[in-house]
């Protein structure tokens, strides 16, 4: 007797490896904030080397993705568009570990949710691009939710990280826009050379000589996983399924970095981040939720915006 097993479809494979690349993207970018714990060094050397560790991990994969490496390619990174994309993500750098630092996880991961929708109001005023009015409702009800978190923190000590973490959002929703206003800026060569940026400006505020060996190998691994490894994976995942689908799997990141820490280091955030983050959080799901049926429904994947 013979049993015929129906045949997977190639499409569903793809999709099935699609969430498993993106999913562990999500894990290692929800990390972050156990990295940061767990250094034991300042802020300048922990800005230094982790870009460092991140460009150098992120250059190997550069050539081979995105068309490879070729010298027009990589120039271009240094043209104005490219320049203001290099400063961006340097910005974005710094002001991520300085903000891991400086205030909560939970606030830094709530905060940053919201650079999508940053985005997307971005596009609409400077590129007028048609964005859905939806998208431009879930932006503002999550600027209540930061306005929630930024508000209780006046005057309470991580006002600073608020606002280096309000920064790193602000700089990261122009680096999404700004490919779309030049789109010959190649995304994984800009970010090997803002990780070298970023080093060379911050190692000379950097105390190098009081790392040992815990610490040179956390900021490795911070690069390594954290910026280099997480972003190929969700490159690679994001191709594979409708946007929304990635969306809605790395939404969990906002999730799991609070609670790794809190379940690690028993970091608890003030009830306003709990507030704030609820009303953040809540729009995002609703948001990408609808996008996911709408998506569904025409059979094609909707645009993250």
């Amino acid at each position: 007797m013979t049993f015929q097993f129906p045949a997977r479809s190639a499409l569903a494979s793809d999709y099935e490896r699609g969430v498993v690349l993106v999913v562990t993207a999500m894990l290692a970018w929800s990390c972050s904030g156990i990295y940061a714990r767990l250094l034991t060094t300042d802020i300048w050397t922990a800005i230094a080397w982790r870009s460092l560790f991140g460009g150098l991990f992120l250059l190997i994969p550069s050539f081979f993705l995105e068309g490879g490496f070729s010298r027009r390619q990589w120039s271009s990174v240094f043209h104005p568009a490219g320049l203001a994309m290099l400063a961006c993500q340097t910005i974005c750098q710094a002001c991520f570990i300085g903000a891991l630092y400086m205030t909560t996880v939970a606030n830094v991961t709530m905060i940053y949710a919201t650079a999508p929708f940053i985005a997307a109001f971005l596009s609409w005023t400077i590129l007028k691009e048609r964005v859905a009015k939806r998208t431009l409702i879930a932006g503002g009800i999550c600027l209540i939710g930061v306005a929630v978190i930024v508000a209780s923190s006046i005057g309470g000590g991580t006002g600073v990280g608020d606002l280096l973490a309000l920064g790193m959002t602000i700089s990261f929703a122009l680096i999404i826009v700004i490919p779309r206003i030049d789109s010959s800026i190649p995304i994984l060569p800009s970010s090997v050379v803002s990780g070298f940026l970023t080093f060379a400006v911050f190692v000379p505020f950097a105390a190098t000589n009081s790392l040992d060996v815990n610490n040179w190998f956390l900021l490795a691994a911070f690069g390594a996983t954290n910026f280099a490894l997480a972003f190929v994976l969700f490159l690679f995942g994001s191709r594979k399924m409708p946007a929304a689908d990635a969306a809605l799997i790395s939404s969990m990141e906002i999730v799991l970095t609070p609670f790794w820490v809190w379940l690690f280091f028993s970091e608890m955030p003030p009830v306003a981040t709990f507030v704030g983050g609820a009303i953040i959080f809540a729009t995002i799901v609703w948001h990408t939720a609808v996008d996911l049926r709408q998506g569904r429904r025409t059979g094609e994947p909707p645009v993250r915006l």
